[in-house]
């Protein structure tokens, strides 16, 4: 399932290519699994509606969409049936949201729409620029929705989000927990967007055991873990994410990161510190990869 660094570095290359776009069509597939607002409601939601930005919240991909009367205030009247992009859309309060969870498999991509659909689209919007913005998901676990913003709340996450949280923050959402700490990060509603490769690679930055238990941490070991996952986080988004299964970027590129894994899926390797072999363990039901000499 994509993380927050490939669900950022997504979420960032959509926004270059289509905000100022005017979504001008809309076409929904078949299968009912992705859809969490109905495929009618979705449509007649998004249709016309001008895209004024994208951005991650958690592990899901936030469309912030306006209205089209909102940018036809350019000093060139009204918006014409198919108006070219607006390179720069006025500062907006958004009216509704487009929401995309990826899922295990999910892709969104801009695409021309001369290419080839895939097998396993879900969604095809075509925007005024002539490209389209399209969602393909093979495994049917990813989630669309929208959201009129003046009927309910914008899209928020469960959790706190790791590249900001504050040292006193972080150490509060692990105080008197017995669960192990690998199971803690994995936890949606304590952290969002830390899942089973970053919640590994920063144990291993932070020289911490994953089954050792979260309440047990003390304040310089949870700074540490604090640090070490804004770092690994922060480099992986540089590097585009991982590329360990399905993902890609907004261009269908792969990442880097998984070039610089230092423990995930790579147990019976040497250590990259120590050439120690790398372990695998279950824990909390997912494969679990650490290094027993530089993690205590």
């Amino acid at each position: 399932m994509p993380e927050l660094p490939e669900v950022e570095t997504i979420a960032r290359g959509v926004h270059a290519r289509v905000q100022g776009d005017q979504i001008v069509g809309v076409w929904f597939g078949s299968h009912r699994e992705p859809f969490k607002t109905s495929p009618a409601q979705q449509e007649k939601g998004l249709d016309g509606r001008v895209i004024l930005g994208v951005h991650r919240t958690g592990k899901h991909i936030v469309c912030e969409l306006g209205s089209p009367r909102l940018v036809s205030e350019t000093g060139k009247g009204k918006l014409p049936a198919r108006p070219k992009k607006v390179a720069n859309p006025p500062a907006l309060e958004p009216e509704a949201q487009w929401i995309v969870h990826l899922g295990m498999t999910g892709r969104l991509l801009v695409t021309a729409p001369e290419n080839p659909v895939a097998a396993h689209t879900h969604a095809r919007l075509t925007l005024s620029s002539g490209r389209e913005l399209r969602f393909v998901d093979p495994r049917r676990f990813g989630r669309l929705e929208f959201r009129d913003l003046g009927k309910v709340p914008p899209f928020a996450a469960a959790g706190a989000e790791p590249l900001s949280i504050e040292p006193q923050a972080f150490a509060a959402l692990f105080r008197g927990r017995k669960l192990a700490i690998k199971a803690a990060l994995l936890n949606q509603t304590l952290l969002s967007g830390v899942g089973n490769i970053y919640a590994d690679e920063g144990l291993f930055r932070a020289g911490i055991r994953p089954r050792k238990s979260a309440g047990r941490l003390t304040g310089s070991e949870l700074e540490r873990l604090r640090s070490a996952l804004r770092d690994v986080l922060q480099h992986a988004i540089r590097l585009g994410g991982s590329s360990v299964s399905d993902y890609v970027d907004a261009d269908g590129v792969r990442g880097f990161f998984q070039l610089e894994h230092c423990v995930y899926l790579r147990s019976g390797e040497p250590c990259r510190r120590c050439e120690t072999p790398i372990r695998r363990i279950l824990l909390a039901g997912r494969g679990t990869h650490y290094c027993p000499k530089c993690q205590r």
